[in-house]
């Protein structure tokens, strides 16, 4: 009797185990994962569901459960090549790239064969920036499948971090020529066109995408910002409300509707929109800052301030919405504010040779003139050699007396562009300081000057005789 209730249990764990094969098959997630707990929970000893409950927490992203799935599949299959690649794509997922590697190392020494280990390992350098590596790892997996479509798609992933725009292109059409239907093809090679500067081609592969996937809320949103940066608002804005329509919380479509009305000088419906924005997702970056404008604009000083120092305290990865509230921070004399917004564009991109300019320019304003000189030569030496910027730094270098240097400096400043306003300011400034150092020469260099030091300097001989002589 005992054998049959435990015969019953082990069926019942099989049937929910195949249940849970069809939910998933279906995109119903949440009652899969729920069938395959269940299964375990009558059976933990079974690799192979601890792997598709990992697979369905996978498709959830949800991959620090997934990854405990899987090593608890490893439990019962150590030297299972499937259930290790899945970990070590999640461990890549995740940022763990050393676990990833050593696991990706383990299958190679279990089955040199298995292709996933080597197609899959080339997303892992890339994410590294070990771009070499990734190419090595996708010349082993041609070996043994060279009509991989993932080892194509992957390396030119590669290809476009490092702006190689036609390779990566190339790479992409080679994957959808072999799988038609990889998702998102389309739209990566869309993406490919508008980093290359062919927006025609762009277009078209952005429409191709969503004529086969018309409802990805990702592939609407990039298409929106595409046409919004080609000055095509109609057409952008009707994106962006497509999106509300299949999602009414998603923020950054009112965020992207007010900065279309933004741009046609509708403040006070901007203003509404970007609000609305806040309101479906208060860590939103951009919003803030764009009210702080217009705060500014109406003349709200005090306003414009607070919202700046809320925006600041979001993560901010945009470039140009940084050195925009720099410049406001400088405008607001909050010079502090200002460099930290030029210290993050430099931890975004460590030769923005704008950046450091801004730098010396707020050091300056402060005060600061030696550090200010560090930041404005280095920002000549890697390339912003303009005739302003070399103006600046000879101003800089009349501060700190040094006029010698500022004159060469106002010399290649006037070569440069003789016609601009600042190095003729600075240019007079110079030439009266030249007229006062060559003075002081003069006067430091003369023979009454001479005498004069020497008898000053007979005076304090005789002071210290007399400080020193021993009491009597």
């Amino acid at each position: 009797m005992y054998e049959a209730a435990e015969n019953n249990c082990w069926d019942d764990a099989e049937r929910m185990a195949y249940l849970a094969y069809e939910l998933y098959e279906e995109g119903r997630m949440e009652l899969a994962l729920a069938q395959l707990e269940e299964a375990i929970e009558i059976n933990p000893n079974n690799a192979a569901w601890h792997f598709n409950a990992g697979l369905t927490l996978d498709a959830m992203d949800r991959f620090d459960d997934a990854i405990e799935a899987y090593q608890k599949a490893l439990e019962q299959d150590a030297d299972d090549p499937e259930i290790l690649n899945s970990l070590a794509v999640d461990y890549t997922r995740i940022g763990k790239y050393d676990l990833a590697i050593s696991t990706f190392e383990s299958i190679q020494q279990i089955d040199p064969g298995f292709e996933p280990s080597y197609c899959n390992r080339i997303i892992t350098y890339t994410e590294m920036d070990n771009h070499d590596k990734a190419e090595e790892m996708f010349y082993t997996a041609q070996q043994l499948n060279p009509d991989c479509p993932i080892c194509f798609y992957n390396i030119g992933n590669s290809l476009f971090s490092r702006q190689l725009y036609k390779k990566a292109i190339w790479c992409w059409e080679k994957t959808a020529e072999i799988e038609p239907t990889h998702p998102q093809i389309n739209y990566r090679i869309a993406q490919a066109h508008w980093a290359d500067g062919n927006m025609k081609l762009a277009n078209r592969f952005f429409l191709e995408e969503l004529r086969s996937n018309p409802g990805s809320i990702d592939v609407i949103l990039d298409f929106g910002i595409f046409l919004l940066k080609n000055s095509d608002n109609s057409s952008a804005a009707e994106k962006f409300n497509r999106i509300i329509e299949l999602d009414p919380d998603f923020a950054q479509a009112y965020f992207y509707l007010a900065e279309i009305a933004l741009n046609d000088g509708n403040n006070n419906k901007a203003a509404e929109l970007y609000l609305e924005a806040l309101s479906k997702n208060p860590k939103l970056s951009g919003p803030k800052f764009r009210l702080a404008q217009i705060a500014l604009e109406a003349g709200n000083k005090s306003q414009a301030m607070d919202l700046l120092k809320q925006e600041c305290e979001l993560e901010i990865d945009d470039v140009d919405v940084l050195f925009s509230m720099g410049t406001m921070f400088m405008e607001l004399d909050e010079l502090d504010l200002a460099m930290n917004c030029y210290l993050r564009i430099i931890d975004e991109d460590p030769e923005n040779v704008d950046a450091f300019y801004h730098l010396g320019t707020a050091l300056g304003k402060e005060g600061e003139y030696e550090g200010a000189l560090q930041f404005l030569e280095h920002a000549v030496n890697i390339g912003k050699d303009d005739a302003e910027t070399l103006a600046d730094n000879a101003y800089l270098y009349l501060k700190i007396n040094q006029v010698v240097i500022a004159r060469d400096l106002i010399k290649r400043a006037k070569k440069k562009d003789p016609s601009n306003s600042k190095v003729k300011r600075v240019d007079r400034m110079v030439k009266i300081a030249m007229l006062a150092f060559k003075a002081r020469l003069k006067l430091t260099s003369s023979v009454p000057t001479h005498n004069i030091k020497l008898f000053f300097n007979r005076i304090k001989c005789r002071l210290r005789q007399l400080l020193h002589r021993p009491c009597k």
